[in-house]
């Protein structure tokens, strides 16, 4: 009996070993995915472009997310959460949420890459010096969010709510736009010269081209805002769904079916734009009722 009692709680000891390195194994793949993206987008260039690149890069940052969901996850059903894991999450956030999009950013809406043909389409095309500068503000903002969140967040929260944009979902918007353009611009290619493909044509590219750029600044801003936006996955995994989130699923269900090749940009800008809308337009409501009442006060 002497021979087999030490053994059981080495065993377990090793299995917490097990456990506690799993948490951060998940968040290195996070980061190992954002510097995938950065190196795979490096190669870009307007002489050999052909938009896969893009496409792999984009894929990446939404298995980044992935990684990101999980590693939470993880170190919570085995009760191995701690400062550490909260600042390596942060720090490995910030290459695949900060770095990582705006250069994919930078690389989809430069015009010397003819991705959305810009230089055909339309007269109007951001100078890249203003782009490049987007695209820094959009990675500093999500410095800025990351920081802010480590700093105000603490072990008892509840996690169903963000004070700000989240920057896994201001990434989701920059990464979602390589995977639909593409896939617009092929259904656009088969349909070759049948009229309502070319007057789709003559409209989207210039739309994107000046769009494209105001979303990702507007993202920018909304990371370092004060709004608050639902934590979906922890509602939707972890609460019961109301009836306000099974009609936003059977939307987006909707919306799959509709748009179909944009639907993964227009479901992400969805997300980001919906809630400073509602906040603008409650904020709206609140102005003009008291000078409503005022008015029948003043009319009595």
């Amino acid at each position: 009996m002497s021979d087999i009692s030490p053994s059981g709680p080495v065993r377990r000891t090793r299995r917490q070993k097990v456990f506690a390195v799993l948490p951060t194994l998940l968040t290195l793949c996070n980061a190992a995915c954002g510097f995938y993206a950065i190196t795979i987008t490096a190669k870009v260039g307007p002489e050999h472009f052909g938009g896969s690149e893009l496409i792999t890069a984009a894929q990446l940052i939404f298995l980044a997310m992935l990684f990101d969901m999980l590693d939470g996850s993880a170190a919570r059903l085995t009760n191995q959460t701690s400062d550490f894991g909260a600042q390596l999450d942060s720090l490995c956030d910030a290459i695949s949420f900060g770095l990582a999009p705006a250069f994919i950013f930078l690389q989809l809406s430069h015009p010397a890459h003819h991705l959305m043909d810009t230089l055909a389409t339309t007269p109007f095309h951001f100078h890249p010096r203003i782009l490049w500068a987007i695209a820094v503000l959009f990675m500093t903002c999500a410095i800025l969010r990351l920081a802010r969140f480590n700093v105000e967040t603490d072990e008892e929260d509840s996690h169903e709510f963000f004070s700000g944009l989240p920057s896994p979902a201001a990434a989701g918007v920059i990464a979602s736009f390589p995977i639909g353009v593409s896939e617009l611009k092929q259904h656009l290619n088969n349909a070759g010269t049948a009229p309502w493909a070319q007057s789709v044509s003559a409209w989207v590219w210039p739309v994107l081209t000046i769009v494209l750029p105001l979303i990702t600044l507007s993202v920018a801003v909304l990371m370092v805002s004060r709004i608050r936006y639902a934590h979906v996955f922890n509602q939707l995994v972890r609460g019961r769904r109301s009836r306000k989130q099974i009609l936003q699923i059977v939307f987006s269900l909707v919306l799959v079916f509709v748009v179909r090749e944009m639907a993964l940009p227009v479901l992400f800008c969805d997300f980001a734009l919906a809630s400073p809308t509602r906040a603008l337009w409650d904020q709206y409501r609140k102005t003009r009722t008291p000078r409503v009442a005022a008015a029948d006060s003043e009319a009595a």
